[in-house]
């Protein structure tokens, strides 16, 4: 590996490592067949501080840098991807509350967040507005020391396990820039008004719940809006989706190298014609290409890491990570079940659960194409020609 481990480092990913090999892969094909929730996994994350895993030390936190985050989303997406799942968006309201949050938001949530007590859901994406943010209609209409918040969200994970949420809004409907008028407002479940109305079924990721949820004339405190500013919210979430696109490209090198791992072991035992798979050259071709690009996706998002670790704005490292590293795990998959030929197509072998879960990464925390914007925009800026 490129980077050098401290030895904090070191024992942080063989305790994660340990917990991947004895308590995640045993159980995971049978919870992810029953698209069951893993409370067993969850109790002993919070046991191990991974809900608090880059919440400062001050909050109760363990207060881990973006990198050794990275590691760790590497590891337990080598497991089972539906784990990462869980504590991503925790984490990333987590960031936009101590980066963004006053004292008493700080104080309030983040001890709580970091013993995975309270456990967030991020509500950006509605029905009409995927990528667009800007387009989103959920509104909060200010009434005396409350707001009034009222829409809909869609494909929020954590949704049923969850206990807050932390939802973009419009708070002035009517501001141009649209984003000026946009602000990100912490909502506790047991609210008069908030439905988790629906589970939606999906290709992989199973286990981890993604629902609708909807606002119906929620009151929910002033004090609750992140920063008590209207008009900053989607400067904050933006913010943040560069961590999310760095866990993202980190749990593509995770899954890629679990199929990697499943691929090259199969063609060491799995023989034709006198020999095994891995003594003939197309399957070598395979996994020489398939190694390479792991690795490379792997350099991209410690790349993105270091990076956000220095304070640095990373929309383009992000972005790279994110999209090549997506890229790379669908087709990653995609050779491993090739190299098992027909056994890849059946639930005895883990490279199905792969292939299934792969295809999230690339329409999840922006698509691909949406990457390849951000990408050529960045480019040109930073390539721009003088007057």
């Amino acid at each position: 590996m490129i980077l050098q481990l401290t030895s904090e480092q070191e024992q942080i990913l063989a305790t994660v490592r340990r917990f991947v090999e004895c308590e995640i892969i045993p159980v995971a094909a049978d919870l992810e067949r029953k698209d069951e929730y893993p409370f067993a996994i969850v109790e002993r994350m919070k046991e191990l501080g991974l809900f608090g895993a880059t919440i400062p030390e001050e909050y109760g936190g363990i207060g881990l840098d973006v990198t050794t985050y990275a590691l760790i989303v590497e590891e337990l997406c080598r497991g089972w991807m539906s784990i990462s799942g869980i504590i991503n968006t925790h984490l990333m309201i987590s960031y936009i509350i101590q980066t963004f949050g006053t004292e008493a938001q700080k104080e309030r949530f983040l001890p709580a967040m970091a013993l995975g007590e309270k456990r967030s859901a991020l509500c950006l994406t509605e029905p009409h507005a995927g990528s667009d943010l800007q387009s989103i209609r959920t509104t909060a209409r200010r009434e005396g020391d409350s707001y009034i918040v009222n829409g809909s969200k869609m494909f929020v994970t954590n949704a049923e396990q969850g206990t807050m949420f932390g939802v973009l809004l419009k708070t002035d409907p009517e501001a141009e820039p649209r984003h000026k008028g946009m602000g990100l407002m912490l909502v506790e479940k047991g609210v008069e008004g908030l439905q988790v109305s629906r589970k939606i079924d999906k290709l992989g990721y199973k286990g981890v719940r993604t629902c609708e949820v909807v606002f119906d004339n929620v009151r929910v405190p002033a004090a609750n809006l992140v920063g008590e500013e209207e008009g900053k919210g989607f400067y904050q979430v933006m913010a943040t989706i560069e961590i999310g696109r760095i866990n993202v490209a980190a749990r593509g090198v995770g899954l890629a190298q679990a199929a990697f791992e499943a691929a090259i072991k199969y063609a060491q035992q799995r023989e034709t014609f006198g020999k095994p798979i891995a003594n003939h050259q197309a399957i070598q071709m395979k996994l020489a290409d398939m190694a390479t690009k792991i690795e490379a996706a792997r350099l991209l998002t410690y790349a993105a890491a270091v990076k956000k670790d220095a304070g640095e704005r990373t929309d383009l490292e992000a972005g790279m990570a994110k999209l090549f590293a997506a890229e790379t795990a669908s087709e990653v998959t995609m050779e491993a079940m090739r190299i098992h030929g027909g056994y890849g197509y059946t639930t005895e072998f883990p490279v199905e659960r792969y292939y299934r879960d792969a295809p999230l990464l690339i329409v999840g925390e922006g698509t691909s194409e949406i990457q390849r914007l951000i990408i050529a925009r960045n480019l040109l800026k930073k390539y721009a020609l003088e007057a």
